[in-house]
């Protein structure tokens, strides 16, 4: 059942863009597997079983919605933190065999990953003060991710690190972090240029929020927040776009974006601006295209009641 779930959520993402009927046997990439990279099209981004790969768009809203969503920004719209600058948005590398392995030094070494760490002469790394170094190796399907990587005299440093298995749901040990404050893993939540050309994100998405509550939950395994306040989102939390929203006026990339917001959602993943969903940056993005979707508001969006993924089902 779970892949079938997966499989209606890709088909009426596609239909709902495109405004056309279900022909006999539309699938996505999930039908084959999961959602893969261009660059890796041998490499799951996770298994088409993994909670970032599942739809939400039945689930029940969870209790407390409308007190989250306040918390969260109720009046503010959305905004995506990512564009055609090279500098705008969380860039990711493909890597093979013949890329070297780094030692890294970590601040948070106790939670992080020893590695070594597949890392290119020449990274893309991200912007400003976070610096994610994200790398995916199509030679072993691994996922290597970095959080304030620096590379200076004595070799490379990072605040923490992860390393995932793409082919595999494993998480992290509960308390511990990633590279993202709720220990979940970056490149499977980023908006991707290559999934928008194909006419569907088959994936949740991930976002940050201004304050959040001193606890986790499922899939996240970290929290880092400044209350207990039931108000306040968990790490882990996940909303969706409420399926009565009309998407009429809002351009191709933009439809397409909101449309995934509608089936899979987006995870809390780390503090920050409310309401800004993460992309990696490609040349193709229209920037007024895209921040047209700032008239979304958090009145738009209801809490998802995900327990029965923490319960297996």
């Amino acid at each position: 059942m779970k892949i079938v779930w997966v499989l209606l959520g890709s088909v009426a993402t596609m239909l709902a863009v495109a405004g056309a009927a279900a022909p006999v046997g539309v699938a996505s990439s999930a039908a084959a597997g999961s959602v893969t990279l261009p660059g890796a099209p041998n490499c799951p981004i996770f298994p088409v079983t993994n909670v970032w790969n599942r739809p939400v768009n039945t689930l029940p809203v969870a209790k407390g919605s409308k007190k989250i969503l306040h918390a969260i920004g109720w009046n503010v719209g959305l905004h995506p933190d990512f564009g055609s600058y090279a500098g705008y948005g969380i860039p990711y590398n493909i890597v093979g065999k013949s890329t070297p392995m780094s030692r890294v030094s970590f601040h948070y070494a106790a939670q992080s990953d020893k590695g070594p760490y597949p890392i290119p002469n020449h990274p893309k790394i991200e912007a400003g003060s976070d610096r994610h170094l994200l790398v995916v190796d199509k030679a072993n399907c691994h996922l290597y991710e970095l959080f304030a990587a620096r590379h200076t005299a004595n070799g490379w440093s990072a605040g923490s690190g992860a390393i995932w298995n793409l082919e595999s749901n494993h998480l992290r040990p509960k308390g511990w972090t990633s590279a993202d404050a709720a220990g979940l893993p970056i490149l499977p939540g980023l908006v991707r240029w290559a999934d928008v050309k194909s006419g569907a994100i088959d994936h949740a998405l991930r976002f940050t929020v201004p304050r959040s509550r001193t606890s986790f939950i499922y899939p996240a395994r970290h929290e880092a927040g400044v209350s207990g306040s039931r108000k306040l989102p968990p790490m882990g939390l996940r909303v969706r776009l409420k399926a009565s929203v009309s998407l009429a006026g809002f351009g191709t990339q933009a439809r397409v974006l909101l449309q995934a917001l509608k089936i899979y959602g987006m995870i809390v993943a780390d503090n920050g601006s409310p309401w800004y969903i993460t992309g990696a940056s490609n040349s193709h993005w229209n920037h007024d295209a895209l921040h047209i979707i700032d008239r979304i508001r958090g009145s738009d969006f209801q809490v998802v009641d995900t327990s029965r993924f923490r319960n297996g089902r």
